[in-house]
């Protein structure tokens, strides 16, 4: 078996980062890209949104807010548990190092697609921005896996709604 990033270390009791600074380092990015998504997607769903045309496969516009709170404490819980990890090697500090900086990216990204789709309803620059968004996600899930499998696993359904997402910002493009 591959050796892992939570293999013990000279004081197993000592986390990496204390408990305070590790829970805030984990949510408060996601809760800043949340509500900066909530703030430029709120007033766009039932005027300009609301006037596109969207593909058959368009979920309902409550499900949004309900998936994305799901997703976003998913988010926060991978990197509180990926922020907890002592590498065991020198490669896997490296691979931890990559990981944190693909993970903060992805949600860089995330945080920029809701402005620019709803906010400068830029379909085509949304498209850009989801899909490299996507392709964060799962490099992110990939650098996580031998850190902390739990940690790449919960980012699974992330992958997957964004590539819906991506899917659908796709056919709203092309439909308008």
């Amino acid at each position: 078996m591959p050796p892992t990033a939570t293999l013990s270390h000279p004081d197993p009791a000592r986390p990496v980062l204390s408990p305070l600074p590790r829970l805030v380092a984990a949510i408060v990015p996601v809760v800043a890209v949340a509500v900066l998504g909530s703030l430029a997607t709120t007033p766009n769903i039932p005027t300009w949104y609301a006037g596109l045309a969207k593909p058959g496969f368009t979920p309902p516009n409550w499900l949004f807010p309900v998936a994305w709170t799901i997703l976003y404490t998913l988010i926060a819980f991978s990197g509180w548990r990926v922020l907890g990890t002592r590498p065991a090697t020198l490669g896997l500090r490296r691979t931890r190092t990559l990981a944190l900086w693909a993970f903060f990216v992805q949600l860089a990204l995330n945080g920029a697609w809701t402005p620019v789709f709803f906010a400068r309803h830029d379909l085509g620059g949304g498209l850009v921005v989801v899909a490299a968004m996507l392709v964060m996600i799962l490099w992110t899930i990939r650098l996580f896996l031998p850190l902390d499998r739990l940690a790449a696993l919960v980012l699974v359904p992330y992958a997957a709604w964004v590539a819906y997402a991506t899917a659908l910002n796709a056919a709203i493009w092309w439909m308008n």
